[in-house]
């Protein structure tokens, strides 16, 4: 009888061992994917702000070739419709066409640049080309770590057995943010 209690005892022990292990794995697991999602949104910040500081420095650079053109330019026109900047409840894929607006801006910025070779030459505006091209490499560090952090929690939510938490608590997986092949291309700034 004593040898069955004792066996009894030993079963029961496991089970609840078992199940605490269990719970201990869900909660660890459901911990770490909340975590992460917090980094996606610290990380997503990051590009909010780089795409902010992008934008200003480019107006600040359009104002400075309207001054020294002295004449309406087909970028300048646009740009005028994003002088609100990012919207605060833009998707990811939202500042993604942001950064390619931004990206057309740039571009039309070097044609300007083409047109009147003496913008070279302005100490203000040599200041801000040297701001968007630190500006550029701020939103590059903070895409890629946003785009690491997506892959760290896509991974997570995809694998079996952490899945079955992220599906218990709801977990999606998150968009990368992408740049299209043309856009990898340098922004057509001159220095």
């Amino acid at each position: 009888m004593f040898a069955q209690i004792e066996t009894g005892t030993i079963i029961a022990i496991a089970i609840i061992a078992l199940i605490l292990i269990i719970i201990l794995w869900f909660v660890g697991t459901m911990n770490r994917l909340r975590s992460l999602a917090l980094k996606v949104q610290e990380a997503e910040s990051g590009i909010d702000v780089a795409l902010t500081k992008r934008f200003a420095i480019l107006m600040k650079l359009l104002e400075t070739i309207k001054e020294e053109t002295k004449q309406e330019n087909k970028a300048l026109k646009k740009t005028i419709q994003w002088q609100n900047g990012i919207p605060m409840n833009a998707s990811i894929r939202d500042k993604e066409e942001f950064l390619s607006q931004m990206d057309a801006v740039a571009k039309g910025i070097d044609d300007i640049i083409e047109q009147h070779p003496t913008l070279i030459a302005d100490v203000l505006f040599k200041d801000l080309q040297v701001g968007v091209a630190n500006t550029e490499e701020q939103l590059q560090a903070a895409r890629r770590l946003y785009n690491a952090t997506v892959g760290a929690i896509n991974t997570i939510i995809a694998t079996f057995p952490d899945s079955i938490v992220a599906n218990a608590i709801r977990m999606e997986k998150k968009a990368d943010f992408e740049v299209e092949a043309k856009k990898r291309q340098d922004g057509g700034f001159k220095f």
